[in-house]
Formats: structure tokens, sequence, C-alpha cells
């Protein structure tokens, strides 16, 4: 063993018998470790439930959206040969299922109440290879959308504003004018309400009402064309990739493919970067901590300015005395980092129990299911942010021994032994 590993050691060890100076800086020892540790505990935790928020978004999303959309560059909007496309797309490996639909804006009433509302015509046995809209069905079933019986279904928060609900017959008005010998007429159509949904994300909930596709074809005057076709892929992170592939592979003319990453590119951006932030402001915790290692250094060099001295007289070189309080300082560090890791992991990974025995013990709503509807807290660990945790924090700690490590090798041997 290095004799400054054997000596770094020696300083950090607390003694049992240590009085007056070296009981304090034993305790600043002390409370550098556990401010490291709290430190690196909160962001573990903190950064696990951004992770979990951020996943549970993605799947809330990506159950009533799409991996990637075909659409139409033209003017009309209009993808007539659908069918080949979805032949086309199929070819490539990643892509699981495809399924058309017709989107289009309209205007619901229910006696004198009105909402605006986006319009997708489905075709039901095709819709749930490609969305997940069956696991939020609350009434009815997307099955019950059948070619010329213009059922519709409802987002939860669209039916509660329009005080809709199962049998209720519905007026849509769509804005495609239809001429009439005195004045262009909007289009209208009754529909019977046979379901109901609940994404849990109000730009649905509040605003889509789904339609059989022939129902929609029909109102919209498409014939038999579509406004586009929805892809399901094996690995929803290769829609860049695949995009660019399908782009190559499907011969339709004058089609564009959006993957969910542009689709959705502000929302989850926004995650990112709010994620990226907090990370950021965390990371001061860290650092307050850090300052207390700089004074346990400090004065530790102080109190054995003598002994530094001795082993200088011995022939130990600048270098060393710096690495002997570098190293007192990287085991500070250590023990702070694997006692926050540990203490990070054990509640990361055990949220779902933590939270409700908090709820249990004070009796308060710490996670209220009804707003969130999320039945526990998400957490999600992932190795490369405990990675990124423990490294800037380790060398957090390296950067602050740095200054008194040097302060220490620059102490003179006659100064220090002058009034021993």
């Amino acid at each position: 063993m290095f004799y400054e590993l054997f000596v770094g050691l020696r300083y950090t060890r607390s003694r049992r018998r240590a009085q007056g100076r070296n009981r304090l800086i034993s305790f600043i020892s002390l409370i550098s470790i556990i401010g490291i540790a709290l430190g690196v505990m909160t962001l573990i935790i903190v950064l696990s439930v951004m992770n979990g928020f951020q996943e549970v978004l993605r799947e809330n999303t990506l159950d009533v959206v799409s991996h990637i959309e075909v659409e139409s560059t033209k003017g009309t909007g209009r993808v007539l040969h659908w069918q080949q496309v979805i032949e086309d797309a199929s070819l490539h490996p990643e892509v699981e299922a495809a399924a058309p639909y017709v989107n289009g804006q309209g205007m619901l009433t229910l006696g004198e109440t009105g909402r605006g509302v986006q319009v997708r015509g489905i075709l039901p046995e095709l819709e749930n290879t490609v969305a997940n809209f069956s696991k939020h069905m609350q009434v009815g079933t997307l099955d019950a959308l059948q070619p010329g019986s213009f059922g519709i279904i409802l987002g939860s928060e669209l039916a509660w504003r329009l005080g809709a609900g199962p049998g209720d017959r519905l007026t849509l008005i769509a804005p495609q004018g239809m001429a009439t010998p005195a004045a262009v007429m909007p289009r209208m159509r009754q529909f019977k309400v046979v379901g109901i949904f609940d994404a849990g994300q109000n730009d649905y909930d509040s605003v889509l009402a789904l339609v059989h596709l022939a129902d929609a074809q029909a109102l919209y005057r498409m014939d038999d064309s579509v406004s586009g076709v929805r892809l399901r892929l094996k690995n929803l992170f290769a829609a860049p990739t695949v995009s660019r592939d399908l782009a190559r592979i499907i011969s339709t003319p004058g089609l564009a493919l959006r993957d969910w990453t542009r689709i959705h590119a502000n929302l989850f951006r926004a995650v990112a970067q709010e994620k990226t932030m907090m990370m950021l402001f965390l990371f001061l915790i860290v650092t307050v901590a850090v300052f207390n290692v700089v004074a346990s250094l400090t004065m530790t060099v102080q109190e054995k300015a003598a002994d530094i001295a001795i082993l200088r007289t011995l022939g130990a070189s600048p270098l060393s005395i710096m690495t002997i309080f570098i190293i007192q300082g990287s085991i500070i560090g250590v023990v702070g980092l694997a006692a926050g890791l540990a203490g990070g992991l054990a509640i990361a990974f055990n949220l779902d129990v933590i939270i409700p025995a908090i709820e249990y013990v004070t009796g308060a709503i710490v996670w209220d299911k009804t707003i969130y509807k999320i039945p526990a807290l998400p957490s999600k660990v992932l190795a490369s942010d405990v990675v990124t945790i423990l490294t800037v924090s380790f060398l957090l700690t390296l950067i602050a021994a740095i200054y008194p490590s040097w302060r220490a090798s620059c102490v003179k041997p006659a100064e220090a032994l002058r009034y021993e």
C-alpha cells in the first residue's frame, strides 16, 4: 500500500477520543458526507420520477396516435391508393401494423350546446392494431362503430362538456358546404353516441371524436380515399430511421411521412429540457455539500501542519503531500456517493410502496390519482442518469479537494515546527 493512501485513510477516520479541533474536523467531515449523500439521493429520486413521467406521457400519447403517419403532400390532402401504401409499408421488418384514417374538422351539437371537434374516421378492426383505444374505453367498444350506422365515440372531456351519454343523438356539422338553389349550406348528419374513451390526455379527450371510416368518407365526400395511413412499429425509438427507409420503399408518389418524434417534438423537447434544468438546479445541492469538503480539508491541513512538516523532512515530496489530502477528500466523496446511491435507489425503486405508507401514516394525500389519472407515482431509474450523477458529483469533490491539498503541499517544515 502506498503510504499516501495509508495516511489519507488515517486522517479520514474519526477518533473516538477526539477532542477540541479534531472533533470539529470530524464533525465537518461527517456533515460533508451527509450533504453529498442527500444531494445524490435527491438527484436520483427526482430524475427517476421525471423519467417515469416522461415514459407515462409517451405511452399515453402513443396509445391514441401512431408511431408514423403517411399523408399526402398534395392540396387535396387525400391518399387515393392507401391499400398499396399499406402493402408497401408492410414490407419493412419494423412495421408491425397499419391502418387508414380520415381526419376532419366539425362541430358537434346537443340541444343548445356545441363544441368544435376533430373527427377521425377509422376501421375498428385495424385501429386496434396501431393504437390502444381499447385500454381507454370507459363505455362501449370500438367494434360498436359499424359502417352506415353513424355511431360516434367521444372523448370523456368532450362528452362531459356536451352533456352527452351513450344513446344520445348528436348533430355533426362539417365545414364542407353543400350547394343548394338558395345558398351553400353546411353538411350535417346525426350520430349516435356508442362509446366514451378517456386517454388521460386533455388534447384528445376534449376534442377527439371517432367514427367509422365509411361514415367519415361519406360525410366529407372522400369517396374511397383517406387522409392518410397510420403505422405502428416494433421499436418506437426506431421511428426516424424507419421513416427514411419507408420514403424509399413506398411507391405511391406525393406522400410525406412524419414520425412521433416530429409530430410531438415540442412536447417531448419541453420535457427533456425541464429534466436538464432540474438536474442543473439539483447539482447545486451537491455543490453546497462540496464546500463543506473544502472547509474540512482546510482545517485538517492547519491541524496537521506539524505532521506535514515531519513527512517533508523524511523526504516526502510536495506532490505526495498533495496526494494525501486529495485521497482524504476522495474518500469523503466516495462514502457520500455510496450512501446517496444506496438511499436514492432504495427510494426510487419503492415509491409505489413508500407514498401509500406516507399517506397512511399522515392521513394526507401525497399523490392524487384523480388529478393525474396515473395509479401510482411513476419512477424509472436510468443507468445513464445514475452514472452521470456519480461522475459529476465525484469530479466536484475532487475539484474541491485540490485547493486545500495544494495549500498542504506548500507548508514549509521550518515554519511549521518552529513552535512545536
